[in-house]
């Protein structure tokens, strides 16, 4: 889920110094009305020689206050003056947040191909998720720097205004530019809340300990994968697309309120202790600029843009009346390589305040881990995107079930991620859990290169997603760890945002290659395929899922839609298959991180965390 440039990556282990973020005064305060809190002046580690830890350690070892942002400086108060039951109570409460968020998300994914098809427009699938994650992406960059300026509890807030919004725009929508709108700001909030959760969860956790409840927040998943398409197929058919929206946002923003009151009153009580100090004192003119240039609207806007404009034209060009040659896909294609020079530009030679920390890159480790998220992301949109489709249109599978088959994938990431969390917890390795999973996910891909075929038994299918779930849901755990063990707790919630940045914009250039082979060659196979008499119908059924499972299978116009849809989608896999090989390099550039060892180097005094 920053835009401020922190100090660049040390890698020595400075071991002289032990600093306290909260002054004695205020834990004597703490101490007298906080039960069962642990000292938070307590020193953590001891002098070590630098050779016990090689190039394992991370850029930690906080004793530099002047660094530290003021929403660090809040949850750490935080943390020092809530007592065991608050920390367990939250760790709850942020379960049963994600739960809701997770049906919601599954609910919206089964309904997507009926909303756009309500208006003619299936084909638009990939065109509408590809701005959408690119912005998403970009906007957690701010989000973190909003987070670590000002605070959790005001990101968590800001998130769900967000998808509130969005939610309500798709309940209301009368037309498919309203309803992509919609999804710019249901995806940007639900990633936002999603990223600043896993934030607060390192906030308060210890690095070893940190993916057991990154896994157990994801455990959900493993419910919401067989609800909420079954909820989503009997709201469309009993009900309608709207009120499923209406509903489940209503009870997101129920369970969440508990967590805002959580955060507040115990922010309230640092500052009533002393531990907080007082605002800055700027007025709000002041303030405003100040904000401006912190989060580099500018950078955040070209980069956005950029990236946005590059990925567009491989969905659109279908559509352009004269294809690759047509002048608005080429000006866009040249605007957006002219809108990411410019963010460079702008970034090295004009911004006060950097929005992209590239210094952060110069880490073989962290370079590494976000792109092998940016991989796994890319190639697995690739072949996913229009996959619910396949499998209600050619194996004529009913929205629950075709989304059970499509949600096997994730069910079984989740489903074993607590475990690849203790064996984290107690062997601290990273690096070569993720050399393994890769050719679990490679063989898992490539068996749907013969295994996705009209007529095929819908078991192989489900068996090729759990192979594909568990290899990439392994990558992915080991990479977000590696990422957040290369920096400093202060630095965390900038780190999780571009490792988020590097998996939307992969899952977006996955879209738009995906939108590209199904633009341009679905309604030339259909038009192949179909019988004389009705190759006049290729554009309705082209815009209609609907339409196209109009007929019974053994229809002549049915059995042309499945063929068409088998030709697009082994073209889909085997593209993505190709690009998977990219993962090795990516893993096998990283350091042999042990985090139990980097934990040990931990010198900030954090309160009462797990």
């Amino acid at each position: 889920m920053s835009i401020f440039s922190p100090p660049p990556a040390q890698y020595s282990v400075r071991v002289g110094r032990i600093r306290s973020q909260i002054t004695m005064a205020a834990i004597s305060k703490v101490e007298s009305h906080t039960s069962g809190a642990r000292d938070v002046e307590k020193d953590v580690v001891r002098a070590q020689p630098a050779t016990e830890f090689p190039e394992d350690s991370k850029t930690d070892l906080d004793d530099d206050s002047t660094h530290v942002q003021e929403g660090v400086k809040r949850v750490e108060a935080i943390t020092a003056v809530w007592s065991r039951k608050s920390l367990w109570s939250t760790f709850a409460l942020l379960w049963l947040v994600c739960f809701v968020s997770s049906l919601l998300a599954s609910i919206d994914t089964a309904l997507s191909p009926y909303v756009t098809s309500s208006f003619s427009r299936h084909g638009l699938l990939a065109v509408i998720n590809i701005a959408a994650r690119v912005i998403g992406g970009v906007v957690t960059l701010s989000i973190g720097k909003l987070i670590d300026i000002r605070g959790r509890m005001e990101g968590f807030v800001g998130s769900l205004f967000l998808i509130t919004i969005g939610m309500i725009m798709k309940a209301t929508c009368q037309n498919v530019e309203t309803y992509a709108a919609a999804q710019v700001f249901t995806w940007v909030g639900k990633v936002a809340l999603g990223f600043i959760i896993s934030v607060f969860v390192a906030d308060i956790t210890t690095l070893k300990n940190r993916m057991i409840i990154f896994a157990i927040n994801s455990t959900p998943n493993i419910a919401t994968t067989f609800a909420g398409p079954k909820i989503a197929e009997l709201f469309y058919t009993r009900v309608n697309f709207r009120w499923a929206f209406g509903a489940f946002t209503i009870i997101l923003i129920v369970v969440s309120l508990p967590v805002v009151f959580i955060l507040y009153y115990h922010e309230m009580k640092a500052k009533k202790l002393g531990v907080l100090r007082p605002k800055s004192g700027r007025t709000r003119w002041q303030s405003t600029v100040h904000y401006i240039i912190e989060f580099d609207v500018v950078g955040a806007i070209l980069i956005s843009g950029g990236f946005t404009l590059i990925t567009l034209p491989f969905s659109l060009v279908s559509s352009a009346s004269h294809s690759w040659q047509s002048a608005s896909i080429i000006v866009m294609i040249v605007m957006g390589v002219v809108g990411l020079v410019a963010f460079v530009a702008w970034e090295r030679y004009f911004a006060r305040v950097k929005f992209f920390p590239f210094e952060f890159l110069k880490d073989r480790t962290f370079l590494g881990a976000v792109l092998s998220h940016f991989v796994v992301f890319m190639t697995t949109f690739i072949w996913d995107a229009y996959y619910s489709s396949y499998l209600q249109v050619v194996q004529a599978l009913s929205i629950s079930i075709a989304n059970y088959v499509l949600n096997a994938y994730s069910l079984t990431s989740y489903f074993t991620g607590p475990f690849i969390a203790l064996y984290i917890r107690y062997t601290g390795h990273v690096k070569y859990p993720a050399l393994i999973a890769v050719p679990i996910y490679l063989l898992g891909t490539a068996l749907l290169i013969y295994f996705r075929v009209p007529g095929a038994n819908v078991g192989y299918l489900t068996m090729c997603q759990v192979l594909v779930g568990f290899g990439a849901g392994m990558i992915n755990q080991m990479a977000q760890l590696a990422t957040m063990a290369c920096v400093r707790h202060q630095d965390v919630a900038v780190a999780l945002a571009i490792y988020g940045l590097f998996g939307s914009v992969g899952s977006s250039v996955g879209y738009a290659v995906a939108g590209g082979i199904w633009t341009n060659i679905l309604p030339v196979k259909l038009y192949e395929f179909l019988p004389d008499d009705a190759k006049n119908m290729t554009a309705t059924i082209y815009g209609d899922i609907n339409q196209q499972m109009k007929y019974p299978i053994g229809n002549p116009i049915r059995d042309a839609v499945i063929a068409a849809y088998g030709d697009v989608m082994r073209k889909m896999v085997i593209v993505g298959s190709a690009l998977i090989p990219l993962t090795i390099i990516c893993v096998a550039v990283w350091r042999n991180i042990n985090v139990k060892k980097l934990e040990a180097m931990e010198k900030r005094a954090r309160g009462n965390v797990f």
